[in-house]
């Protein structure tokens, strides 16, 4: 794919998903990606469901595919002499080193950031670690959960006096690799400036800690400690999913102009003088009574006929889509969010779009597929003059 990032080689030295997703949305932006993986068995989630089975009985990996489609992948053992020598010969090539192991890892290699600035003083060295390279946890190993448990994002995920509760997607590793893709594109842009390289150390758990929103500044001007609120929003009222005549529709009045038309739609426009609901603070402080009185009225009609009605009077609301209806949102196809991945085995493999959409550039409805263990070996070798 052609991009922003088109004619810059970025070697992938990951696995699993915070380092790849990082890699992968480089390859987005135009990036050619040199996947780096151990032999034999490769990224750990080559062997993780869900599964895809070609018509030839080949069964591959859904979750691989999804976060390294269009990269290229050479198997290397970087404790073999032959092996370094290929490493370094991409490195000698590269603008950009990602890599994902917990910290001390690339030291003990010899391919830490301290052996290789010198070296490869162009290198852009990005480290997306559980905990980061300083501190007292940085050689602690870490996934998803522990991120998510230890940056306060599960203390405030579920319903009140529920079990902890997981985010549904992996937001440990998502928002790390986010930050990770900021950070690259920043170092990238520094570098046109002085030169030179330089390293971006992001930390799964310090991401989980940008994203808490105002659960910070809501413990900091109150000294509580925030708690799990199900769907509602802490500051904001009308802010939940509500229940409807046949399900559930989010709705989101963030102003008293958007409560009273919210209000007027209900028929119930004397909510608007109602001492407990005229003020923002006055609903967040009754937030139980109004969302009783909401619910009371929306039960009585289907989530449809309300939606209708809200949205024509432009108030923040929609359904509650599972994967499947989201698949088929007209808005999420109009945006191809959903792009088709042309393996050669699979077929069309449908998935996860690139949200990012650049005027300047094209954002095709296919992508190349994700790579075989090794593929292109052959190929990176003779251009490396190692063949």
């Amino acid at each position: 794919m052609k991009g922003p990032f088109s004619g810059i080689l970025v070697v992938d030295l990951t696995r699993v998903l915070a380092g790849p997703y990082c890699a992968l949305l480089l390859a987005e932006l135009g990036a050619r990606v040199i996947k780096v993986e151990p032999p034999v068995k490769g990224d750990d989630s080559r062997h993780y469901g869900p599964y895809l089975t070609a018509k030839s009985g080949a069964v591959k990996s859904g979750y691989f595919a999804s976060v390294n489609r269009g990269k290229e992948s050479i198997a290397l053992d970087l404790k073999s002499d032959a092996d370094r020598k290929v490493f370094e010969a991409l490195l000698a090539r590269a603008d950009v080193l990602i890599e994902n192991y917990r910290g001390g890892t690339m030291e003990k290699l010899g391919y830490g950031y301290d052996a290789l600035k010198d070296r490869y003083p162009k290198l852009i060295y990005a480290a997306v670690s559980g905990f980061g390279h300083t501190g007292p946890y940085a050689k602690r190993p870490a996934y998803d959960m522990i991120a998510q448990a230890m940056g306060g994002v599960m203390s405030l995920t579920g319903h009140p006096g529920g079990e902890p509760t997981r985010v549904g997607t992996s937001t440990g590793d998502i928002t790390a690799a986010l930050f990770a893709t900021i950070g690259v594109a920043s170092a990238l842009y520094d570098r046109q400036r002085s030169g030179r390289g330089q390293k971006v150390d992001v930390a799964m758990l310090d991401s989980q800690v940008a994203v808490l929103e105002n659960a910070i500044s809501r413990h900091v001007a109150t000294g509580e400690i925030p708690g799990k609120l199900g769907s509602r929003h802490p500051s904001i009222a009308p802010f939940a999913t509500f229940a409807t005549g046949d399900g559930h529709i989010a709705l989101a009045a963030g102003n008293d102009a958007l409560f009273v038309k919210t209000a007027e739609v209900l028929g119930r426009a004397e909510w608007k003088d109602d001492p407990r609901f005229d003020t923002n603070l006055a609903r967040v402080r009754h937030v139980d009574a109004l969302t009783a009185e909401i619910e009371a009225v929306l039960k009585t009609r289907s989530s449809r006929e309300w939606l209708d009605a809200l949205q024509a009077a432009g108030i923040p609301s929609g359904p509650l889509n599972d994967v499947a209806q989201v698949m088929a949102d007209p808005q999420v196809l109009a945006r191809n969010m959903i792009v088709e991945s042309l393996d050669p085995e699979l077929g069309a493999v449908r998935m996860q779009g690139n949200p990012i959409k650049l005027s300047a550039h094209d954002d095709p409805k296919t992508r190349p597929a994700a790579p075989e263990l090794d593929a292109d070996r052959a190929a990176i070798l003779r251009e490396l003059g190692l063949a």
